[in-house]
């Protein structure tokens, strides 16, 4: 008797970085008595607009009263796709010419855009900047669709690297590149690709004829009022000759919208032959969640004054902790290494000049996970934490340093340097004994 047997995909695969700690810490004897302090997933702790909250408590009431919940379209309701619409209007962008489908969150929409843009195999490539979100990666090989990678260094001063367009010219005249992905306000990195920047990459682009593809789920998050915000929504045919029809826009309500779990994202393009493919391809999803489209969809009427208020509120609430948090880092670990976020809700932190050569951030996040446990007053603690390996296409780039996603009450996020100070203690300890 023969037993099935599993693809070649499935035999090797991981849990992502971002939720392999959870799930090793789930299973953990000792679950209820410890607080455990997520500092790995992007899981947004904070209320949704308030409009969103308004509809979320009358569905059933309000709508979906008489227990049908259909299908919707699977480019998806209109009110939704106005929503992502109504967003950018918010922000001066001009929505004549940009065409919108909803997707089960972003993740759905990177793997369509992947699609779209680059063949399977490997002689096609897809470009991103190095270190990425890991998803990407991750979508890379379950699609089978080759990667490609340019390399961005963290500084010991914290500081990225600048980006060199020359070396960028390079990659796009040698390889064989369909698209290239980025992320103005970056996860992992919390760097930000200024307009200015921006245009130079887009000229690029235009000149190689590659696809311009930009994960904008933290728009609005920029630290710098001097700078102003990015998008590819803003370039226009005066600053990069030839944009038009070029452009593809990751969105999300997870983010700044505070509604990771509505699973609501969107595709947008100025390019009606991608997006209705988009659409074509979609149909075999049949289409994104009907009762989070009815959620989401109650900002396609809000003010763009209201709109722009809750940014202003989400910018100050998130650029207060990061301060604290990265000078608290500082002062629990002398020698850390504290990138200095400029946009979105993360920063690294790399220990290479506070642990041993041997150190391995899988390793610790794993001990973490699963073992660790310090006390801090009364309580104890440990820390769900996302190894920064897992976000380059290299994996022995990273080992010494660690993602900080910024999603926890300031009171007990702050609590976490010294936490992880004394992580490293006693990591240290159980690995040489």
């Amino acid at each position: 008797m023969k037993s099935p047997e599993l693809s070649e995909l499935y035999k090797n695969r991981k849990p992502s970085v971002i939720r392999s700690a959870q799930i090793k810490c789930s299973k953990r004897i000792d679950l209820g008595s410890i607080t455990v302090v997520n500092l790995a997933i992007g899981n947004i702790n904070l209320p949704m607009h308030p409009s969103m909250i308004s509809r979320l408590r009358g569905l059933g009431r309000d709508s979906f009263q008489d227990g049908i919940v259909k299908y919707t379209s699977s480019e998806g309701r209109q009110e939704a796709k106005d929503a992502f619409l109504n967003i950018l209007a918010a922000d001066g962008i001009n929505t004549k010419d940009i065409h919108v489908s909803i997707t089960d969150g972003a993740s759905a929409a990177i793997e369509l855009t992947m699609l779209g843009v680059c063949n399977s195999g490997y002689d096609e490539k897809i470009l991103l900047f190095d270190p990425t979100y890991t998803n990407y990666l991750d979508f890379a090989r379950r699609l089978n669709i080759g990667v490609l990678t340019h390399a961005r260094k963290i500084k010991d001063d914290g500081s990225f690297a600048d980006l060199e367009i020359s070396k960028l010219k390079r990659l796009f005249e040698s390889e064989n590149i369909k698209g290239l992905i980025i992320i103005p306000y970056d996860n992992p990195t919390g760097d930000f690709i200024e307009q200015r920047l921006l245009e130079q990459i887009a000229n690029l682009c235009v000149e190689y004829g590659i696809w311009l593809i930009s994960d904008e789920a933290y728009r609005p998050l920029y630290y710098n009022e001097n700078i102003g915000y990015s998008s590819i929504w803003l370039l226009d045919e005066k600053t990069v000759p030839g944009i038009t029809g070029s452009r593809i826009g990751i969105e999300s309500s997870s983010k700044i919208w505070n509604a990771c779990g509505l699973r609501i994202g969107a595709i947008l393009t100025d390019n009606i032959t991608f997006h209705e493919k988009a659409i074509s391809e979609y149909t075999a999803n049949l289409c994104a969640n009907s009762l989070g489209q009815e959620i989401f969809g109650a900002l396609a009427n809000e003010s763009h004054k209201s709109i722009k208020n809750w940014y202003k509120k989400q910018k100050i609430y998130y650029k207060d902790i990061i301060i604290k948090l990265s000078d608290e880092f500082k002062k629990q670990i002398p020698g850390i290494i504290v990138s200095k976020p400029k946009a979105a809700i993360y920063f690294i932190i790399d220990l290479k000049n506070v642990v041993e050569a041997t150190f391995d951030s899988i390793d610790f996040t794993n001990y973490c996970a699963k073992a660790g446990r310090v006390k801090i007053g009364p309580n104890d603690y440990t820390l769900l934490l996302a190894p920064m390996s897992g976000f380059y296409s290299n994996k022995k780039l990273g080992k010494k340093q660690l993602r900080i996603a910024i999603v926890e009450d300031f009171n007990l996020i702050m609590k976490a340097p010294k936490i992880l100070s004394k992580l490293l203690e006693s990591y240290s300890y159980h690995r040489n004994f």
